[in-house]
């Protein structure tokens, strides 16, 4: 045998093998069409009408999965999971089609699994006897089942438009499909109006999706209004609780349709252990016979809706619902808005109405003409009698009646038939009376086939019926996006007031009041000491400065809770600092208000306000944080202006207000002159006058720039007391 490799170019390959298989997934298993159903829910409630399920006794799943094998050539549990999730045991479906006794999982538990079809029942629910209504009357074609043995519809002529009322997800190849279940009432009263009056505003009618599971649904108008018109977007549910004051904790009794209360427990249980919300101690699942319940204990005191807001924030409390609402049209995939949904189903559900009234339209017909030769007879019944009697062989009846009273051979087979008994006056002119209905019905019926407004009607009322019948209050509440409060994670963060202590050698240590005030001496490496320390909270800003010209940014809560007696955080590892970097001085910031004086040796001082500093990002470093031109002597936070001392390296002092100096917003600006040099004089401290005792500081003020004035004999002793 010869084994030579054939080469084949890839995409031949594809076309010849991948594409049919492509094909098949997308139009014969994975997306819906028009009647809401993909083929494996089809086939297997087809099989249960077939069974008569519609009426009568449960019956086990074990043996509907059986039967569906005849037209689902599948393994029986791909055919029980398909059941599975129609049924009202699973409570997936706002509408289940199948009616269930035993246990069946549930939709909002992945781990819940279902009992084995052994031990559960099923029957068709009652609604599904819309799906099936007038199946009988050629309203759907029929195609031979995988075999021919049997027959099977094309479609269900499904009586409302469960397309949109029962929710369907699919995975074909290359595409999907996520169509959002709405409020049966809703789609009907929508549909009413739609066809009614073409230009109506849909989301009067259809509020917005409605689920099984319930929930809350974050309206956003504008995205919902797109979703109706193209088929795809997002929306947001969130999960509904209730707080139980006196066992001070938390019940959730509703969850996101696209999630499962394992999921949540893990999320809270993740958030427990790395201790982002204190003030939950613990989450288990009290899910029972009267429903889910996932309990979720809190410290007393603590606010539920807070804590509830974070965790939607944080977990699938909230989640969000992808549309994709790719549906099957004639076999071919579509991505479809509402409208264009309910144009479709319409047009689907008029060509059923005109079908079965064609189908009446033949039976009838049949009827009348048999009714027609009954007529005849009814003029003379003894000559029909004396005919049949006379008449020697039996074939030779029917063609003998036929010549007889100028009828077709279908009626004259109808008058043969009639029992002796029945061949009396009364029988035949209650039979002929039926002439005149069958007329009018017909005639009715033909003008139903005639006109669209008459076949439209119908399709009202049949809505109205079913909506009266069937249609139950929203399941999932609408709230507007405006009244939810948007969690960011400075919710998280714990707020609490703080005291930071930076040192020489570059040590950072972050210390809360209530620790400060039980602790003893602090704990410095040999040689270091505390050059500043600050009083601030653990939500603020910590701005870093070096003497590279460069600041850090720190959000104080990053940094660990230290004690007095650790060495704290060690800078230079946490800020990736040059070999010769240092940080020279530290300011907290809540909301960057107020403004920075840097004073330069040069005698120029730069007030530059916190703003500058701010950024939309989170960048951890700035670059130019001040000017490099000449050597930093001071920097100060000003909260408001105030008065300055300015000494220069001759005694001379000049004291200033900061409202003297113009704010630049650019960070390292030069500033303006302030203290003037004078035989190569240098500024060498700036002091707030607040801490100089100076005896009469007016004596040293002018407007700036100016030299200053030498420092008095007394001040000099002052001076040192106040300063050292």
């Amino acid at each position: 045998m010869d084994n030579k490799h054939v080469e084949q170019k890839i995409v031949d390959t594809l076309k010849v093998n991948y594409m049919p298989y492509a094909m098949s997934v997308i139009v014969s298993r994975a997306i819906p069409e028009i009647d809401g159903l993909k083929p494996s829910h089809r086939k297997l409630l087809y099989t249960m009408y077939k069974m008569g399920l519609l009426k009568g006794q449960k019956t086990k799943s074990a043996n509907v999965v059986g039967q569906t094998m005849k037209l689902n050539p599948h393994g029986d549990m791909a055919i029980y999971e398909t059941m599975v999730r129609l049924t009202t045991g699973n409570m997936a479906l706002l509408h289940p089609l199948v009616e269930s006794k035993g246990n069946f999982g549930k939709v909002f538990s992945r781990e819940m699994r279902f009992a084995a079809p052994r031990y559960t029942e099923v029957k068709l629910a009652a609604i599904s006897e819309e799906l099936f209504r007038d199946i009988d009357k050629d309203t759907v074609d029929f195609i031979d089942n995988y075999d021919g043995t049997m027959k099977e519809p094309v479609l269900l002529p499904s009586v409302f438009p469960n397309i949109l009322v029962n929710p369907n997800q699919g995975i074909a190849v290359g595409m999907a499909s996520n169509i959002c279940s709405f409020n049966l009432k809703e789609v009907c009263e929508a549909t009413i109006a739609y066809i009614k009056k073409d230009n109506i505003d849909l989301m009067h009618y259809l509020k917005a999706p409605d689920f099984s599971t319930g929930g809350q649904l974050i309206l956003n108008e504008q995205e919902m209004r797109k979703i109706y018109e193209t088929g795809r977007g997002s929306f947001k549910i969130r999960a509904k609780y209730r707080f139980d004051k006196k066992n001070s904790c938390i019940d959730i009794y509703e969850i996101p349709y696209t999630t499962s209360s394992e999921a949540i427990i893990e999320a809270i249980a993740g958030i427990i252990k790395k201790g982002r919300i204190k003030d939950i101690t613990d989450v288990r699942d009290e899910t029972d016979l009267a429903g889910l319940k996932i309990t979720i204990d809190i410290k007393k005191n603590s606010d539920p809706d807070e804590i509830m807001n974070k965790l939607f924030k944080f977990t699938p409390l909230q989640d969000s619902f992808g549309c994709n609402f790719n549906i099957l049209i004639n076999q071919k995939p579509m991505v479809l808005g509402v409208l264009d949904i309910l144009d479709h189903w319409i047009q689907f559900r008029m060509d059923c109405i005109r079908r079965k009234s064609e189908f009446d339209i033949r039976k009838k017909s049949d009827a009348l003409h048999l009714l027609n030769g009954l007529a005849k007879i009814l003029l003379d019944i003894d000559k029909a009698i004396r005919i049949i009697r006379n008449t020697e062989q039996e074939a030779l009846v029917v063609p003998n009646l036929m010549e007889g009273f100028g009828i077709d051979n279908a009626q004259a087979e109808f008058i043969a038939e009639i029992k002796l008994r029945n061949l009396n006056r009364e029988y035949i002119i209650k039979h002929t009376s039926e002439i005149n209905r069958l007329k009018k019905e017909i005639a009715d019926l033909k003008d139903i086939v005639a006109h669209d407004a008459r076949v439209l009607d119908i399709i009202c009322v049949q809505l109205k019926e079913i909506s009266k019948k069937y249609g139950q209050e929203r399941k999932t509440e609408i709230i507007s996006e405006e009244h939810v409060e948007e969690i960011t994670t400075e919710n998280l963060i714990e707020d609490y007031n703080v005291r930071l202590f930076l040192t020489d050698q570059g040590y950072i240590k972050k210390i809360s009041l209530v620790s400060l005030r039980s602790s003893g001496e602090h704990k410095l490496k040999e040689d270091d000491f505390i050059i500043q320390e600050t009083e601030t909270r653990n939500k603020a800003d910590l701005l870093l400065f070096s003497n590279k010209c460069i600041v850090y940014k720190v959000r104080i809560h990053e940094l660990q809770d230290s004690k007095a007696s650790l060495l704290g955080d060690y800078l230079n590892n946490i800020l990736d600092l040059e070999p010769d970097e240092k940080i020279i001085k530290m300011y907290a910031t809540e909301n960057y208000d107020g403004y920075f004086l840097f004073s330069y040796e040069n005698g120029k001082m730069a007030k530059i306000p916190l703003s500058s500093y701010a950024t939309k990002t989170n960048r951890k470093k700035l670059s130019n944080a001040y000017n490099a031109a000449s050597k930093l002597v001071d920097m100060f936070f000003l909260e408001a202006d105030t008065d300055f001392a300015a000494f220069s390296s001759i005694d001379k002092v000049l004291v200033f207000n900061t409202s003297q100096i113009n704010p630049k917003a650019t960070r390292d600006s030069q500033g303006v002159n302030v203290i003037k040099s004078k035989k190569g004089s240098v500024l060498s401290r700036v002091v707030p006058l607040s801490e100089t005792k100076l005896n009469d500081p007016d004596y040293y003020r002018a407007n700036i720039p100016a030299i200053g004035y030498y420092l008095k004999e007394e001040d000099k002793e002052n001076l040192q007391i106040g300063l050292f």
